[in-house]
């Protein structure tokens, strides 16, 4: 109730108590109304002193200070009379306090209450009625600092919950991230190769030109189909107008493009790629793919050797390119890239060079997939 209802809510049950507790006072009149006014003014503080989620601006001493003040007056007010309604105005303050001070607050509320009530029993009125409102202001703190506890886990929830949506879209922006840097500056180094390839034929070999510029038709169609997905723009299609995720099967496919433009790779599979998953498979691709990008664009006229080796255990992706390295490679974006990729699902990559030009290590675990596992093969694609 104290957490939803709006701040007028309770100040008028505290006023309709007091005012009951007026009507039954055996105080002069005059007396009653300035003790109820004294009462009802505390409530109005109370409420207009706490934030929207009903916690004080007031300090808990505060809160303390005017709250033992309205009950010394709704004391003085229904004195000598364990019947009078007015009573039921000290439950509601002691209440009040817990939930929006807290049990320190509450409880030296609650403590004040029964000291009033074990006055009015040893010296006004020796009435057995006064147990009950023991029982029922003890029992109002113990429940609404049960409603508080509540309310306080709500809140922390709701922040748990923003925390995980939060970091659930920044992961999703980096997925989204990586996947627009491998599939563009792959696309466009090697377009930007078959277009210089064209241009540099066009007069000698119309034919040839307009095969490279074929290819880079449907490399630019092909990686528009993968930005798309990536970026999720698929979502409301059938699954038939998706384009499937690549995996270890199409980095033949990724290296055969690569030596359509006239660079030397030579690629080296051994092992069952069904050993890997999807996820795996995907991560090897794109390492791949990166590391041919960076090779294609930063190596020299050298053949670049890559090697996937699959096994149970893990998947091993080792790219060496010839040529000498370009210090800043190692600190560009689609190196770190590689190695979020790999540390995403559990593995390393090492990036550097070596005594012939620049090398890419990748060792990622091993994934089983859902397929029957075939006998381990060997495939080859030479330059």
């Amino acid at each position: 109730m104290f957490a939803r209802s709006p701040r007028w809510v309770e100040p008028v049950i505290l006023a309709g108590l007091v005012v009951g507790g007026v009507a039954q006072s055996s105080a002069p009149l005059p007396l009653a109304l300035a003790l109820g006014a004294v009462t009802i003014g505390v409530g109005v503080a109370l409420a207009h002193s706490a934030d929207p989620h009903r916690r004080p601006v007031a300090s808990g001493s505060q809160v303390l200070a005017i709250t033992a003040v309205a009950i010394v007056a709704t004391s003085a007010l229904c004195s000598g009379s364990a019947a009078n309604v007015g009573w039921f105005a000290v439950c509601i303050l002691a209440g009040w306090s817990a939930f929006t001070a807290g049990a320190r607050v509450g409880i030296a509320v609650t403590v004040l209450a029964c000291a009033s009530f074990t006055v009015q029993w040893l010296f006004v009125d020796s009435d057995d009625g006064w147990g009950a409102w023991y029982a029922g202001t003890v029992l109002s703190t113990l429940v609404c600092l049960l409603v508080r506890r509540e309310a306080d886990l709500v809140v922390r929830l709701r922040a748990a919950q923003a925390g995980v949506a939060d970091r659930a879209r920044e992961e999703e922006r980096q997925r989204i991230a990586r996947e627009l840097h491998d599939v563009i500056g792959h696309a466009l180094t090697v377009s930007l190769l078959h277009v210089s390839s064209a241009r540099l034929s066009l007069d000698d070999d119309p034919a040839e030109a307009r095969a490279a510029l074929a290819e880079a038709e449907r490399l630019g169609r092909h990686s528009l189909t993968e930005v798309r997905q990536a970026v999720g723009l698929l979502r409301g299609l059938d699954r038939e107008g998706r384009v499937p995720l690549p995996g270890l099967a199409d980095i033949d496919e990724l290296v055969a493009g690569v030596q359509r433009v006239g660079a030397g790779v030579a690629y080296e599979c051994v092992g069952d790629v069904t050993c890997a998953g999807a996820t795996i498979g995907l991560t090897a691709y794109r390492i791949v793919q990166e590391a041919l990008t960076n090779a294609v664009r930063h190596g020299d006229a050298g053949t670049t050797h890559v090697r996937v080796d699959v096994s149970t255990e893990r998947t091993v992706v080792t790219v060496d390119s010839s040529g000498d390295a370009v210090p800043e490679i190692g600190n560009g974006a689609g190196i770190q890239l590689m190695r979020d990729r790999a540390a995403s699902v559990g593995g390393t990559v090492d990036v550097g060079p070596t005594a012939t030009g620049w090398r890419v290590h990748a060792v990622l675990p091993a994934v089983p997939s859902d397929g029957v596992r075939t006998r381990g093969v060997a495939a080859r694609i030479d330059p």
